[in-house]
């Protein structure tokens, strides 16, 4: 586990939110990937998508009916409106007559080419992302267990980290049980390596 790779994401995505950009990518690993999926968990990002290094199309323009479909469509809507909206048949393929909906990302057979793609969120024209930053260093790791997580989340500092102050403020952690969140974490009554901390 690389700590190095992770300084370069949080200061990465941090720029790109404070630059307005609504999608960037950053390298895969195991780390970035569960990271990233909790990041989205917790709402500071809205999507997550492995793919190439192009981005990949949005999942509205990757499935584009012919003309002909239009008139077709329209009267199977008509008769049966509840058609338009996801199902438990949708997912089985059955959709507006028979018709199936497949979202298609081309993902490099080669490992070095193949990037994460995530869409960062904006809300009254302010990034939801606004600071990421590293708490354990590589040259100097901070373990924490589930008492000294509950004083941080509870607003106190414990073992050199300050507390849980800004609103909406999160702590990810890597525990035997994956990338988990401080509160998470206190709940499950696990400590782990803190890894960083985002509002």
């Amino acid at each position: 586990m690389s700590l190095v790779n992770l300084a370069h994401v949080c200061s990465h995505l941090q720029n790109a939110s404070k630059a307005r950009l609504g999608l960037t990518s950053i390298p895969v690993s195991k780390m970035h990937v569960n990271l990233m999926l909790g990041l989205q968990r917790e709402g500071f990002i809205s999507s997550v998508t492995l793919g190439g290094t192009t981005p990949p199309t949005p999942f509205l323009l990757q499935d584009q009916i012919d003309p002909e479909e239009h008139s077709d469509m329209a009267q199977k809507l008509a008769a049966e409106p509840w058609a338009a909206y996801p199902s438990a048949e949708a997912k089985s393929g059955n959709l507006l007559g028979g018709r199936e909906i497949s979202y298609n990302v081309k993902v490099p057979q080669n490992p070095a080419r193949r990037r994460l793609w995530l869409g960062l969120k904006f809300w009254n024209n302010e990034p939801v992302l606004k600071n990421m930053k590293l708490v354990s260093k590589p040259t100097r790791r901070i373990w924490l267990t589930s008492e000294d997580l509950g004083r941080i989340t509870r607003t106190r500092e414990a073992a050199y980290v300050k507390g849980l102050t800004h609103p909406g403020e999160c702590m990810f952690l890597t525990t035997d049980r994956g990338i988990l969140e401080a509160r998470e974490c206190v709940e499950r009554k696990l400590g782990g390596m803190a890894l960083c901390r985002v509002y």
